[in-house]
């Protein structure tokens, strides 16, 4: 997958800006993300050191998104797709 292809894919993702252009200086910052839900990703590059690899710069909210939200969201998504079985 090429950077472009990352950034297009991303740039669709519920709950992820893709803030993406280094000749302006445009990417991430943390103090973006704070008190945010949303997932910032930027300087998606080609990673040199990795023939199918990619770098880019991520940066959230640990607190609300690391701990809290992205638990709740998990809960939702198994309890919308009933992944848990009946025990009764």
């Amino acid at each position: 997958m090429s950077a472009i292809e990352a950034r297009n894919i991303l740039s669709k993702a519920a709950g992820v800006i893709v803030m993406d252009e280094p000749q302006k200086s445009f990417y991430p910052q943390p103090v973006i993300a704070a008190d945010t839900d949303e997932v910032y990703v930027g300087r998606i590059r080609k990673d040199t050191s990795s023939e199918n690899g990619l770098v880019m710069w991520v940066v959230a909210d640990n607190v609300r998104k690391g701990a809290a939200l992205n638990a709740v969201q998990i809960a939702e998504i198994v309890i919308n797709q009933n992944l848990i079985p009946n025990r009764k």
